[in-house]
């Protein structure tokens, strides 16, 4: 189910501001996710929120913030995914109106 590492640069943007950006890029099921250090500081605060992937594991989110404007758990990442998913460990991904394009 794992995607590879994209070579090309992306960036993810919310109300109009690159909140992400960074060409070491791995995409899994669709989603691009974006290792730590391509966040832009500011732009995430963690949230209480938790999901369950059968082969990833347990994903934890970040609200979005933009200009005062929260976008609630628009952001995941799995800190200790199953070893299947080992590839994105940390790296985060986007969803809920954020915007990921090359």
């Amino acid at each position: 189910m794992m995607g590879g590492h994209r070579p090309a640069p992306m960036q993810a943007t919310w109300n109009g501001t690159v909140i992400a950006a960074s060409d070491d890029i791995v995409t899994v099921e669709g989603n691009a996710y974006f290792p730590p250090e391509a966040l832009v500081e500011g732009c995430f605060r963690p949230s209480s929120h938790r999901s369950h992937c059968g082969w990833k594991g347990e994903a934890h989110y970040y609200d979005v913030v933009v200009d005062g404007q929260v976008n609630a758990n628009a952001a995941w990442f799995y800190p200790e995914p199953k070893s299947a998913a080992a590839e994105i460990s940390g790296r985060v991904a986007f969803w809920k109106g954020v915007q990921v394009s090359a």
